[in-house]
């Protein structure tokens, strides 16, 4: 039986910067909008910690059953590792997709905007999908995308509006460079696992595009958020305070420019959820106070 410490171990906790920093930036937006809804926002981030960390254990759950994960070199994995049985870290993942439609319901039910339990289904799809079901989108190199789409633009435009009851050009705008970000993060692990993933059969962006043209890949996810900000100064000056976080992208970058591979690659993920969440919180502040 896996030990607490090993369930938290599979949680990923270096992923969870990619629901937290959506939810806060959203409601960046809907502070400075004047529609800040305290109760909202914390049902919001409870929402998207939920599905993080459900998608983390189905991707545990099918790479395990799969075999994908027999040679890791990044942090265990309860399947893959034997610490736990399939059916138990299924069931985790389950529970985690059930709170998730729960809370969210609740916000549903406070907007009455009914729509909204389209975006989450697809949410909750999405993160099962990406290693689950008999052809999972995340092996055949979509990974990124749907990343960007469902850890950057649903979590910053939907927090936004749960909260203001309205759809906003500002939040729209403001998670592009959410998402670029929360892509960092999937490009440098799934860099680390080229070989690996290779081998089992795992055709993931970084081994389609191979590992030179994937470290490229994550020096503009890092980049252009800067870039966004900046563009942003004449409109919003307050962006630029994101430019603060911008000393927290060398190291990383530096690592991945200077072919770290493997289990080197584990400090990149971190450092790379540090700068996420510096420039979350930055950005969150500047929003509050821009608009």
């Amino acid at each position: 039986m896996a030990t607490p410490g090993q369930w938290i171990a599979g949680a990923r906790p270096r992923t969870l910067p990619n629901a937290v920093v959506p939810v806060m930036v959203g409601t960046g937006v809907a502070v400075g909008e004047g529609g800040f809804v305290w109760w909202r926002a914390i049902l919001a981030l409870f929402v998207a910690l939920s599905l993080q960390i459900g998608v983390n254990y189905a991707n545990d759950y099918s790479d395990g059953i799969r075999g994908t994960d027999d040679q890791r070199v990044g942090p265990m994995r309860l399947v893959g590792s034997r610490a736990a049985t399939p059916r138990e870290v299924l069931t985790a993942a389950l529970g985690c997709f059930a709170v998730a439609a729960v809370l969210g319901l609740v916000l549903v039910v406070a907007t009455r905007a009914w729509w909204v339990l389209l975006v989450g289904a697809a949410a909750i799809a999405a993160a099962w999908f990406y290693t689950g079901g008999k052809h999972p989108y995340g092996y055949h190199g979509l990974g990124e995308p749907a990343v960007f789409v469902f850890f950057g633009v649903v979590p910053v435009v939907g927090t936004a509006f749960v909260q203001t009851e309205h759809l906003s050009w500002a939040a729209l705008f403001a998670s592009v460079p959410v998402g670029l970000l929360s892509c960092s993060m999937l490009v440098v692990n799934n860099l680390r696992d080229v070989g690996t993933d290779g081998q089992a059969g795992k055709r993931t962006l970084a081994v389609r595009m191979g590992a030179e043209r994937t470290r490229a890949l994550y020096v503009a996810c890092q980049v252009v958020p800067f870039v966004v900000a900046v563009a942003m100064v004449p409109i919003t000056p307050w962006a630029a305070l994101v430019l603060l976080a911008a000393p927290l992208a060398i190291s990383p970058i530096r690592s991945v420019l200077g072919r770290a591979v493997g289990p080197a690659l584990i400090a990149v993920l971190q450092q790379t959820g540090k700068l996420q969440m510096a420039y979350g919180l930055l950005f969150a502040v500047g929003l509050a106070i821009i608009f």
